[in-house]
């Protein structure tokens, strides 16, 4: 049977081409797309992908925190990041989110097939652009740089829900919209802002944005 697959990317042209590209290997299957976290979570259990090839940078809800919400409900689901970011921070997060490859947008075909494999095989997959930051962290004996765990403190102090709250405020929704698009009332998501804020040490919603930013929840374009 083909390793069924489903690909999340607020891109549609991505998709299209990462489609297209598939179409060309008789083992691989594309069972589903979803241009946000959201989508991809509302997709998996329908679907029932064995891979889901994800970005990181989505609207709504970006793709290592809708990865983490979905890699305990379905433990037999590979992640596979297929993103632009190269970062130590990115790569050590995706891995601590349950994904179990990480590729960059730029790599070749054969790396790409490379990855799928692994992942269909149950193993792990890093693109050679990044795998020299796990083999720094392994030299430091599994510990992070200071600033990097100084982030990843703050972040594990951060609920889930706060997280998407965090990026829809950073995306530049309001209140309202932010209460229509989770279904909660704008007080609680006015008591999110108040327990963001008070856990990250800030006072203003621009330092809120700032916060995602350089955690990664959301983009900077």
């Amino acid at each position: 049977m083909p390793l069924r697959i489903l690909l999340a990317d607020d891109h549609h042209l991505v998709r299209a081409g990462i489609k297209a590209l598939l179409a060309q290997f008789p083992d691989y299957q594309v069972v589903g797309e979803a241009a946000n976290g959201k989508e991809m979570l509302q997709l998996i259990p329908s679907v029932k992908p064995d891979v889901v090839l994800l970005d990181i940078s989505m609207p709504e809800l970006n793709g290592l925190d809708a990865m983490g919400r979905m890699t305990r409900q379905f433990p037999q689901t590979r992640f596979i990041i297929l993103s632009m970011h190269a970062t130590e921070a990115f790569v050590l997060r995706a891995f601590r989110s349950g994904a179990s490859g990480y590729l960059l947008k730029g790599c070749s075909v054969t790396e790409f097939d490379l990855a799928l494999q692994a992942a269909a095989r149950g193993e792990f997959f890093v693109s050679g652009g990044v795998s020299h930051y796990l083999v720094d962290v392994i030299r430091r004996d599994g510990s992070e740089p200071s600033d990097l765990r100084a982030q990843n403190e703050l972040d594990e102090e951060l609920t889930p829900r706060e997280r998407e709250v965090l990026q829809l405020i950073a995306e530049g929704h309001n209140t309202k919209e932010i209460a229509e698009k989770m279904g909660i009332s704008a007080k609680t998501v006015k008591s999110y802002r108040v327990s963001l804020m008070q856990k990250l040490g800030v006072h203003e919603v621009a330092n809120l944005v700032r916060y995602a930013i350089r955690a990664g929840i959301v983009n900077i374009e």
